[in-house]
């Protein structure tokens, strides 16, 4: 794995975490009904299974035989040991995110499924928004507020680069409405998805900057209802450990048929 600059303080997680309230998960929730329905498509069993999550008791409902690890940077998975392994709502965390994947494909038999259900780079776009700007009107300068996440043009490309075969990214964006900033900072708080950022802003933050952000989140992302607008984006990632069962792409050059032929129309050369 890859030497990569710290960006997550892994103590002020583990803190945030604690201070979580396990009604309020409803990201988890859904993550967790996105990863039943795709496992469901896919017509195998799965003996071995693995799931790494800060939250077990959202998943061992779903997964009661399976192995429970909480994340960390290094992750004690057995090499070439599980069918499938489900890493549940904490990569966006990963001081490494490649390398977390690594990890994962290293622990899967041959043919084995990887799937990784985390935020996405679309989440608390509003907010990103409202505290960029708030910032740069009461203090003038900007500070790593909400955390950094990977966008889904990149994911596929990590994934293969982790050396998965078949890999494949899907995005599911939902919207929640919160009566103001402090609600949804609040919510954020009780999901354990508050700031950890090694270079945040340790000092109690001025009331003007808030009360800017505010106005600004209001003017631009109020709803018809007079709330505001939070989006979350939900990733779901799969990849399978290289097999050589599995389907493999055809040489150029080696097809046996015409595509004209196939629909049934006249080939012609394309105007330089």
């Amino acid at each position: 794995m890859q030497n990569t600059r710290k960006i997550i303080d892994r103590a002020a997680l583990k803190r945030n975490r604690k201070r979580a309230d396990a009604s309020k998960l409803f990201l988890y929730e859904i993550a967790l009904a996105e990863t039943q329905s795709r496992l469901k498509m896919i017509n195998r069993p799965f003996d071995e299974i693995t799931v790494i999550t800060p939250f077990p008791a959202i998943w061992t409902k779903a997964f009661p035989k399976a192995q429970i690890l909480l994340d960390s940077d290094i992750l004690p998975l057995k090499p070439e040991f599980n069918d499938l392994i489900v890493h549940a709502m904490c990569m966006h965390w990963t001081n490494d995110l490649v390398g977390q994947l690594i990890q994962c494909r290293r622990g899967l038999k041959p043919d084995g499924l990887c799937l990784v259900v985390m935020l996405g780079g679309e989440t608390l776009a509003e907010l990103r928004f409202a505290l960029r700007n708030a910032e740069s009107d009461t203090v003038g300068r900007l500070s790593p507020r909400v955390l950094p996440m990977s966008q889904i043009k990149d994911l596929g490309a990590l994934l293969q680069r982790a050396g998965f075969a078949l890999p494949v990214v899907d995005s599911l964006v939902q919207t929640a409405e919160y009566q103001d900033l402090y609600h949804l900072m609040r919510d954020l708080r009780l999901m354990g998805e508050n700031n950890a950022l090694i270079d945040r802003i340790r000092q109690t933050s001025r009331r003007d900057l808030f009360l800017r952000a505010q106005s600004i989140y209001a003017e631009k992302f109020a709803t018809e209802s007079g709330n505001l607008k939070a989006t979350f984006e939900i990733m779901s990632l799969t990849g399978w450990a290289p097999s050589e069962s599995q389907p493999k792409p055809l040489r150029p050059g080696s097809a046996s048929a015409r595509l004209a032929d196939a629909l049934s129309t006249t080939e012609s050369i394309l105007p330089t």
